[in-house]
């Protein structure tokens, strides 16, 4: 697959400790992800292409913690007073923490921008986008649009949700949307949501491809 590399980006999705192995909320294998993401942000560096990376950036208390409301578990749904269904999740990715820093193997001499998103106590964020309320934006869609980019290619953590929120949200915002296919892990919790995320990306148009592939 050959690309613009100018009228393109990289977005690295969430590559943190947190969703790394011995990490509080660990994606299975999810450094695995790593070694493809590098490649590609040289590639995309080299060729005169943007690297975009996003953290998870959550306050001690945020919204999406099962420690944050009474006699709740990670794995339970709690419905927000301002709409909305929450999943409810280990405390994970609290700013400043080491949990939320970069995989210290990711290649960071790349990224031009990073987006810290979930930082909101009583909104979480998914998409490097929108915020969950799905109005809220990150300003990653006017930072990429300013330079002309219309093709983003995403890898990193976790599939199911922030690489498949991210990926359905950048399709809806017309740009070429493409997945690296051994770049991604997914938590698949609950279970089968990893086949359900291929599924809704296959439905919106997006394109997976292995990273080796992409020139």
């Amino acid at each position: 697959m050959e690309l613009n590399f100018p009228r393109s980006a990289l977005v690295i999705i969430d590559v943190q400790n947190d969703f790394c192995p011995k990490g509080a909320l660990e994606v299975k294998d999810g450094d695995g992800v790593i070694e493809p993401l590098n490649r590609l942000s040289s590639l995309f560096a080299k060729r005169g292409g943007h690297v975009v990376a996003t953290q998870d950036w959550h306050p001690p208390d945020h919204v999406s913690f099962a420690s944050s409301h009474e006699n709740k578990n990670p794995g339970d749904k709690v419905f927000l007073s301002g709409g909305g269904e929450q999943m409810l999740w280990p405390c994970h990715c609290v700013q400043g923490s080491a949990g939320a820093d970069f995989h210290e193997r990711l290649g960071k001499k790349s990224i031009t921008l990073i987006i810290r998103k979930g930082f909101r106590a009583g909104l979480d964020s998914y998409s490097a986008f929108f915020e969950n309320d799905r109005k809220t934006v990150t300003g990653l869609d006017g930072f990429l649009k300013a330079l002309s980019i219309d093709t983003v290619v995403l890898g990193g953590l976790a599939l199911d949700y922030c690489v498949l929120y991210s990926a359905l949200d950048a399709a809806k915002l017309k740009f070429n949307t493409i997945v690296a296919g051994d770049a991604v892990r997914g938590v698949d919790i609950p279970p089968g949501s990893v086949e359900q995320a291929l599924k809704l990306l296959a439905e919106a148009g997006v394109t997976i491809v292995e990273s080796g592939d992409i020139k």
